[in-house]
């Protein structure tokens, strides 16, 4: 799950982590009242989308004026923001932050993150704050150092007094990053985050150490035990096909494919979207139904299959451990029906009660294609929808 960057600033002030006065604004009048009312000469407007980017796409712009404000957060709420993390379609702003400005004297970047090499969580720090992180570690990777941190001690002062020297911070400023690094440390942490990133991580002419811009990304399956991260969420960042999915605790992600898949096993439906790629189609989505899915679960999931537009066929690919073939089956045969599929089925079952799985198909008078193995349906479903196109 994601936040915006007010919203992640809101959790790092709680872990001593120094931010700007800023507040968010839905409407022009409430952004120039913000502004008026922090005080300042200086102040920034900034679009909060769930993406990066944003200044690069015109969404963040700096204010001289009460009446600058008001310009900008005129063109900035309600724009459809297109940066390299949106897509050409880009996202509409709904909410700006308007923030006080202040003296930079130097951008660093930090971020923990977690390091599937080390099985651990990593600080990483650059000197080069304020560019894409991607871009620094392919041109210039020696300007990213990282410390393991062992998960029993947490970060200790010296690996973040070593880290910020690394980045070439210099005299008592050391000690102000010392306090930030192991805060988001520690906010990583008990937020149980995938990613905690400040960037920049400014250094101020007047030698203070604060946090310009965050994001925080957390994992979904600790979100049970984070009712407060919970409130953050903004539905009208997600799509409206996922958010129906987490409903019903489908494990579901749109992409622009042709071909609907409904698979149980995250691994075997990242196989299954490979195959389909292998015979010369596109996915349509990444859909898991779990383990131990139900008829109704089931029926749920196909249904949000069928209505995406783009979809033109469905493969139902399913191993029956937990989950019985013949309750895939009855699930597949109720949603059919209900919504009436006019797309080319094709349904791969093997495992528990497959036999009985397979005759209750056969047996629903419905237009579906039976497929072997997995590389038999997926060259039927793709065949099947190029025959149809």
């Amino acid at each position: 799950m994601n936040i915006h960057e007010y919203q992640a600033k809101e959790v790092l002030r709680n872990f001593n982590i120094t931010t700007l006065k800023g507040k968010v604004a839905d409407t022009v009048d409430e952004a120039v009242a913000a502004a008026k009312n922090m005080g300042g000469d200086i102040w920034v407007v900034k679009a909060q989308i769930h993406a990066g980017g944003r200044g690069k796409g015109g969404g963040v712009k700096l204010a001289k004026s009460l009446d600058e404000v008001k310009e900008h957060a005129q063109s900035i709420l309600g724009m459809q923001l297109v940066t390299h993390q949106t897509g050409p379609e880009g996202k509409k702003v709904n909410k700006i932050f308007i923030e006080q400005g202040c003296d930079i004297a130097k951008e660093y970047y930090v971020a923990a993150l977690v390091d599937r090499a080390t099985d651990s969580v990593v600080m990483m720090a650059s000197s080069e704050g304020g560019m894409d992180i991607e871009e620094v570690a392919d041109k210039t990777p020696e300007l990213i150092h990282k410390v393991v941190i062992d998960p029993t001690t947490g970060l200790l002062p010296f690996q973040a007094r070593q880290l910020a020297f690394a980045i070439g911070m210099k005299g008592k400023v050391v000690n102000k990053a010392v306090k930030s690094f192991i805060g988001l440390y520690n906010a990583f942490v008990a937020k149980d985050c995938s990613i905690a990133e400040i960037n920049p991580l400014v250094e101020t002419k007047q030698g203070d150490v604060i946090t310009l811009d965050a994001k925080m990304n957390f994992d979904s399956n600790s979100l049970y035990r984070q009712p407060a991260i919970m409130e953050y969420r903004d539905l009208t960042e997600e799509d409206p096909a996922e958010i129906e999915a987490s409903k019903y605790d489908l494990a579901f992600i749109k992409l622009d494919g042709n071909i609907g898949c409904l698979v149980n096993g995250a691994g075997l439906a990242m196989a299954t979207m490979d195959i389909i790629k292998l015979h010369g189609s596109e996915p349509a989505n990444f859909l898991d139904v779990g383990g131990g899915a139900n008829k109704e679960k089931v029926t749920h999931a196909f249904k949000l299959i069928l209505n995406d537009p783009n979809v033109k066929g469905v493969l139902v690919n399913i191993f029956g451990g937990i989950m019985k073939c013949d309750v895939i089956a009855e699930g597949v045969i109720a949603a059919t029906k209900e919504l009436g599929l006019d797309v080319p089925l094709v349904v791969r079952l093997a495992g528990t009660n497959v036999e009985k799985g397979k005759q209750l198909l056969a047996d629903s008078g419905l237009n579906i294609i039976p497929a072997d193995d997995l590389n038999d349906a997926a060259k039927k479903i793709v065949d099947a929808v190029k025959g149809g196109a």
